[in-house]
């Protein structure tokens, strides 16, 4: 199964987070949601397993942003041209680099 990439929709262009199951040669999720707990921007389709998953070929995009907070949320969605995830601090495992508030 491939998909095809959503022009509205910010594709994840890098993320550096390497226990994440999606992560292989790049994300392989078919969307990431970002969340926020704590006061940090978590990238909320992180998953701790040995078994990597995800679809084949795919180009990873961001499907929902629940910080309403962040400067390129807008009703919910992001509108960064791209975004990057890398490994959090504490309980955070993988946050969202490109986080801004406003």
């Amino acid at each position: 199964m491939t998909t095809l990439e959503n022009p509205a929709m910010p594709a994840v262009h890098d993320c550096t987070v390497h226990d994440c199951s999606y992560n292989h040669d790049g994300c392989h999720a078919f969307a990431i949601t970002v969340r926020g707990d704590n006061g940090a921007a978590d990238c909320g389709t992180f998953i701790p397993l040995g078994t990597k998953g995800g679809l084949d070929k795919v180009v990873a995009q961001v499907g929902a942003c629940s910080r309403t907070d962040c400067v390129h949320n807008a009703s919910l969605e992001c509108t960064a041209q791209s975004v990057r995830v890398g490994q959090g601090e504490g309980d955070h495992h993988a946050n969202c680099l490109t986080y801004q508030p406003r």
